[in-house]
């Protein structure tokens, strides 16, 4: 599907975005853990939470949809039935790497297996970790799917160094921990996603080691309601929008604002953007509140390292956001965006070229400076739902627009991304 995008005049109004991935990821996987009737309110259509919650249609939860919002009747802990066939986790690295720390400790076989895209990525890394934990866990011999698991007797308790910053490693080896005797705990340099210790209530401690979460039997799940706040990494499309975009204002509503989710809007403040935020709430742990954003005249900042985890999904957006900023927009320590759903890097690098920039990619990142030339480009989304919705904005911004190839790959992680920039734009 090639996506063609006019160039817009200005972004006003409001906007109600669907529920955050990562946390429904874990609302599904905890709720499906809990012995119990747990019910879920703004859970997104996305594809990705889709792939986790018919991985545990297929191990015996039960969900209901009603207007109240999702009921997930949990089998609580060893009462899960053995899938028929290989669990498909379809574009979803998160889903496959937590299922596998819940997975090893059942006791029965199961194999998970993804898209073509998922395929490619590496699985070693989720592993490893659980293999010293006593799972029987293998992957191919390229590192990557399927991954098949084995029942052991028990799961050991580890004390576990995370080797790159990851919050989907870090919840593998802490809801495997959960099934172990012992406390488990991972150790990480930069703090990385916290959804999953605020949602099971866990254990963190900053120590010279290093910050550390902790897990262990008595945290296991229980029933309970989860409210979803909007995705703040979908957020992110349109205040970069609305911030480029003269004469333009835009109220985000209940948008979540995880401490490890809003680095992205640290930077972009740093930069001279006008966002502040209004009506602050909690629940389950996680704070959200409305985001009001007006357009902006921006200067490029250097980030530094320790922000990287936080803001890792932003930077193709933020990459877009550097190129309309005064000063040269340049990011490094980044090598871990060629591991995503493509390699974002080249992906951003081969992009930003077709607009005639002086791009220089590096392997740990990327540079881009100069005007842009007044062309029309047909952006590539490779398959990749970040880089078709972060190319869809920088289409809207150029003098004749621009067209994206690709772009149904957006139903990943937000399928109606148009309906909602139809919904603002003028």
């Amino acid at each position: 599907m090639v996506q063609e995008f006019e160039k817009i005049s200005s972004v006003q109004g409001e906007l109600e975005l669907p529920g955050d991935k990562s946390i429904s990821h874990r609302a599904v996987m905890f709720a499906s853990m809990a012995e119990g009737e747990s019910r879920i309110i703004n859970l997104p259509n996305s594809e990705d939470v889709k792939s986790t919650k018919e991985c545990f249609e297929a191990l015996g939860v039960e969900f209901d949809e009603t207007k109240e919002g999702l009921i997930v009747r949990g089998k609580g802990a060893g009462n899960f039935t053995e899938p028929f066939k290989p669990l498909y986790a379809g574009n979803s690295g998160t889903t496959t790497r937590l299922m596998s720390g819940f997975l090893i400790a059942q006791n029965f076989k199961s194999i998970i297996t993804g898209d073509s895209s998922l395929s490619q990525r590496p699985m070693k890394r989720v592993v490893t970790p659980l293999t010293a934990m006593g799972g029987s866990i293998t992957c191919s011999n390229n590192d990557t799917l399927p991954i098949l698991i084995k029942p052991v007797e028990k799961i050991n308790a580890i004390e576990y160094n995370l080797p790159v910053p990851s919050a989907q490693i870090k919840s593998a080896v802490l809801i495997a921990g959960l099934h172990s005797k012992g406390i488990t705990s991972v150790i990480e340099k930069f703090q990385s996603r916290n959804h999953t210790e605020k949602m099971l209530d866990l254990k963190v401690e900053k120590t010279e080691k290093g910050i550390i979460s902790y897990s262990s039997q008595v945290k296991y799940p229980i029933a309970k309601e989860y409210f979803i706040p909007s995705d703040i990494s979908t957020a992110a499309f349109f205040i970069v929008l609305t911030l480029l975009s003269k004469n333009s204002s835009l109220l985000i509503k209940n948008v979540s604002l995880n401490e490890t989710r809003t680095g992205y809007i640290e930077v972009l403040k740093k930069m001279g953007a006008d966002i502040s935020v209004e009506n602050m709430g909690e629940k389950a742990g996680e704070e959200f509140g409305d985001v009001f954003v007006k357009y902006s005249s921006l200067t490029n900042v250097s980030i530094p390292d320790e922000i990287i985890p936080n803001i890792i999904d932003e930077i193709p957006i933020l990459a877009v956001a550097g190129i309309f900023a005064d000063g040269n927009f340049e990011i490094r320590n980044v090598s871990e965006l060629r591991k995503k759903e493509t390699d974002r890097i080249k992906a951003v690098c081969e992009n930003l070229k077709l607009l005639q920039l002086n791009v220089e990619e590096f392997q740990d990142g990327f540079c881009v400076s100069g005007p842009s030339n007044d062309v029309k480009p047909e952006f590539q989304s490779y398959g990749d739902h970040r880089i078709a919705m972060a190319f869809g904005i920088l289409a809207m911004l150029l003098p004749h627009g621009g067209k994206i190839k690709g772009f149904e790959c957006v139903k990943i992680s937000n399928p109606r991304f148009l309906q909602q920039v139809k919904k603002v734009i003028k």
